[in-house]
């Protein structure tokens, strides 16, 4: 079949630009007050010089001549019969699609935070305004709780960056609402996912106490939040781990056991510090005179806590309270009482310190007990 000779009139005609049309063309001139572009068909149209005076450098690059660039049919022919462009509504219209396609795929979005007011903070997609209102924000972010405190926080977040997932693109009213919280609930999902097919039992890692209970604290090890039971906070004494510890900590963890089927992980950080017991030897010596603490009572004895810097627990056994003869160590101490004791064995093995009441002023070490004090 032979073509007409005039179709490649009408080829022409159906190529003619309309109104909200994207189309690539080349930058082929820079006049006085316009940008002339070819966009084919015979059509070089005209974008005003006023888009590039609020242009960054490195956006006003592009329109160079000889470069080419996607442009926005703004007006196919003017009063004056000009083909209207504009750069900047291209690059806006990518924009939306952009967030469209974000909306669809719900894709974690790397975006920089661009002002902020009383309900949330204002980020860029592109040359575009999204909103993230309070309620999707991160909870760390929100701990500021004077209007004040909270402002100056936001300030300095301007220029930062953060991730966030698109919730709703509404072209018509020029609404873009993102969330931070359901990025940062996948990330979190994810880094647990990889943290847990990777952990090993006695790894270290470093993380933050997120939370802290009567009998232990729970730390955050990048994604996943293990327990540090009350018996692994340290190898001294502890009765209430909010005396040594509050949310928000650092902290350095060694990895005590993995439930792969529960997701659970029993961590420590006694473990990462030097065992008092493996040095006992060198600590303490039979005969050594101390302070201590009475801690608890049992039928056979008394146990009392070391005030050292070690804080290690030993037995005073009911024969060794007293020189007169003892039914129950209620007759001689009772729990909190402050005593002098002395250190009567030393087992390492056993991790077991025999203390002694009753040979506090014993001839027998009286002169270990002169020679401590004029050393002292």
């Amino acid at each position: 079949m032979i073509d007409h000779p005039m179709a490649f009139l009408l080829n022409e005609e159906l190529s003619l630009p309309t109104v909200g049309e994207l189309r690539t063309g080349v930058v082929v001139e820079h006049r006085e007050n316009v940008v002339l572009v070819d966009i084919g068909s015979k059509s070089e149209g005209m974008i005003d010089n006023r888009e590039l005076a609020s242009m960054e450098t490195a956006t006003r690059d592009k329109l160079t001549v000889g470069n080419e660039v996607l442009v926005y049919v703004v007006d196919p022919e003017d009063s004056n019969g000009n083909l209207i462009l504009s750069f900047v509504k291209a690059e806006e219209e990518q924009d939306w699609h952009l967030a469209q396609k974000l909306l669809k795929t719900q894709n974690i979005y790397e975006t920089e935070v661009v002002g902020f007011n009383k309900g949330g903070i204002l980020v860029a997609i592109g040359h575009l305004r999204g909103f993230i209102p309070n309620s999707q924000l991160r909870r760390d972010r929100l701990n500021h709780q004077e209007q004040s405190s909270k402002q100056r926080y936001f300030q300095k977040l301007i220029g930062s960056s953060l991730s966030a997932k698109v919730l709703e693109v509404n072209r018509e009213r020029s609404r873009l609402i993102l969330s931070e919280t359901a990025a940062e609930n996948e990330l979190r999902e994810e880094r647990r996912n990889n943290l847990f097919a990777n952990i090993q039992e006695n790894d270290g890692y470093e993380g933050h106490i997120v939370n802290v209970a009567n009998f232990g604290v729970f730390v955050d090890i990048g994604g996943v939040e293990g327990l540090v039971h009350l018996s692994e906070l340290s190898w001294k004494r502890v009765n209430n781990p909010s005396e040594i510890y509050k949310v928000g900590d650092p902290v350095k963890v060694a990895v005590l056991n993995v439930d792969q089927d529960k997701q659970r992980i029993a961590l420590s950080i006694k473990r990462l510090q030097p065992d008092p017991w493996t040095l006992i030897e060198e600590i303490y010596q039979v005969g050594q005179l101390l302070s201590a603490t009475i801690t608890r009572l049992t039928k056979f004895g008394a146990f009392a806590r070391l005030n050292d810097d070690y804080q290690l627990e030993g037995l005073i056994h009911i024969s060794e309270l007293s020189e007169d003869r003892v039914e129950h160590p209620r007759e001689v101490v009772k729990t909190g009482d402050k005593v002098n004791v002395r250190i009567i064995r030393v087992d390492a093995d056993q991790r077991q310190l025999g203390l002694s009441l009753k040979q506090v002023a014993s001839e027998k070490y009286m002169e270990a007990d002169l020679q401590m004090l004029t050393t002292l």
